[in-house]
């Protein structure tokens, strides 16, 4: 029986994939999951699409889930899951909590968000019995970042679209104008008007601004990573 949120949920033993790319940490949640939590591992993968794979053959009930992955990355395993299991729990375990990460992982309908860099081991413990419990679970930093960027009227999820956020994160990069147009298959005037129109919106005066905002907002970790279609032409 397990306590969450003043309620008790009788909880059997979850079956659990880890998705984690560092053969170290692998082995903490693997003690963390199998020794003290008692639950049983079903599944080990180190890339995306692996990931996906071994979910789908495996169906568990939890997946632990970094984001910055090989192959495919972690929004993308989301995606796959979501489409053919979307009962399967989902726990985020990341080292980048920025503003841009958390607005992708709200998009994505994750269970939960733990913040590598500021939680301890016990914070990872409470988040699996929440989420296994049924009841999402986010770490205090990703919910002060939605917070405040619910409550900005000029945040970047309010003023761009779709392709100029995924234009952002090249730019941020930064890619030239060129290297961005073949990336994109778009031509170069393209690149320039949407680099203009991101520039109008957000108020930044150079492109030095431009990728200034793309780094302090997290969108360089994305690029060249597909967001919603935001990358495509």
């Amino acid at each position: 029986m397990l306590a969450v949120g003043g309620e008790f949920h009788i909880v059997s033993r979850v079956r659990i994939v880890i998705v984690e790319d560092h053969a170290m940490f692998r082995e903490v949640l693997r003690k963390v999951c199998g020794r003290d939590l008692h639950h049983e591992i079903v599944g080990e993968a180190a890339d995306g699409q692996g990931a996906v794979k071994l979910v789908l053959e495996t169906s568990p009930d939890l997946v632990l889930l970094d984001l910055h992955l090989p192959k495919l990355d972690g929004f993308g395993v989301v995606e796959a899951i979501r489409q053919a299991s979307p009962n399967i729990k989902i726990l985020v375990l990341s080292s980048h909590c920025d503003d841009y990460t958390v607005f992708r992982a709200e998009k994505a309908r994750v269970n939960g968000f733990v913040d590598k860099n500021t939680n301890t081991v016990a914070v990872l413990k409470k988040a699996i019995a929440t989420v296994v419990g049924g009841v999402n679970y986010f770490s205090a930093e990703f919910l002060r970042l939605k917070t405040e960027r619910h409550e900005n009227p000029h945040s970047f999820d309010k003023l761009l679209t779709d392709r100029e956020r995924g234009m952002l994160s090249l730019i941020g990069e930064p890619f030239q104008d060129w290297e961005i147009a073949m990336k994109l298959g778009v031509s170069e005037q393209t690149v320039e008007k949407h680099r203009f129109n991101i520039m109008k919106k957000l108020g930044l005066k150079s492109t030095i601004e431009v990728v200034r905002y793309a780094r302090d907002h997290g969108f360089t970790l994305a690029a060249l990573r597909r967001d919603g279609g935001e990358l495509m032409p």
